[in-house]
This record gives C-alpha cells, structure tokens and sequence, in this order.
C-alpha cells in the first residue's frame, strides 16, 4: 500500500467532508464511502468511491461534490471513479457516523461482531427513547438502504439504517 502524500490527504479530507446527499448529518468519509484521493498528475486527482449499493443513484450527485469542492482547491482535473470492489458494508460507518444518525433519529446499523457475520438479532433500538419494543412497517423507507419502524414505547416511527 502506497502512503498518501501531504496533498493527497489534504485532499482526501477536502472530499471526505461534502454531507451525504441523501443524509446531510453525515459527510462521505462517515458514511465511508470515500476510498482513496490519489494525485496522478500536478493538476489531476483521481478519487475513488463506493455506492452503498449498486445502481444507488445518489453516487452522481456525490460526484459532483467531490468534483465542485476539489475544484475550488484548485485542482482543474478531478476524475471520480466508481469501485464496487470491495463492496461497502455498514461496517464502513465510523463510529461518529453512527453517533450522528442515531441523533438525527436515524437507528444506526449494528456492527457485525468482529470475525463473523452480521447477528440475526432483530432488536432495533429506538432513537429517541432507547426502547428495544420496535416494530418493523415497511422493509424499505426514504432510501433502499433504511427500513422504517415504530417504536411501541413512544409511538414514534423512525428509519432503521438496514445491516449490510
């Protein structure tokens, strides 16, 4: 693994920082899909980025961030690749992202416990009150990535960030 120069995290910064279009309380290097800011010429960045999922059609419009917010850097060519290789996992999230979502009323994805695979405990916690008494009501929400429930303790309907 090649380390990054000073300019390219400087950069990997700059682009990490531009909010999730689809959940603006979080920025592309908390939701972890930004992978890798590489300089390929005096004035030509090459970033990579993962979809959380394949075809997710937020990825053009965080491309166009990247691109505007590396732009006004100063840096005239900006390439955006799409790499489904690894794919992403919630495990990407960092632990702020996590803390942010569930702030934003959003239940955060459990971690996978290390060296195996997601549990197939189906308790949710409420984000509002910590209840475990949740209900799922629809496998899909606002995004294919978010399931909606309704906690039965305080009667709030809330997204679940699905596991992945």
């Amino acid at each position: 693994m090649v380390t990054p120069t000073a300019l390219e995290a400087e950069l990997l910064a700059l682009a990490g920082s531009v909010p999730d279009p689809e959940l603006p309380v979080l920025t592309l290097a908390e939701l972890g899909v930004l992978r890798e800011v590489r300089l390929t010429a005096p004035d030509r960045v090459e970033v990579s980025l993962t979809p959380t999922y394949t075809g997710c059609p937020a990825i053009e419009a965080m491309s166009a961030d990247i691109e505007r917010v590396l732009h006004d850097h100063g840096i005239p060519e900006v390439e955006v690749r799409t790499v489904l290789s690894p794919p992403w996992t919630t495990d990407a999230i960092t632990d702020e992202g996590r803390r942010k979502l569930a702030e934003f009323g959003i239940a955060p994805p459990r971690a996978a416990p290390v060296g195996g695979p997601v549990a197939v405990d189906l308790t949710i916690r409420c984000p509002h009150c910590g209840s475990t008494d949740t209900t799922l009501l629809s496998r899909f929400s606002s995004t294919a990535c978010k399931a909606l429930r309704r906690c039965e303790y305080c009667r709030e309907p809330f997204d679940h960030f699905k596991e992945l």
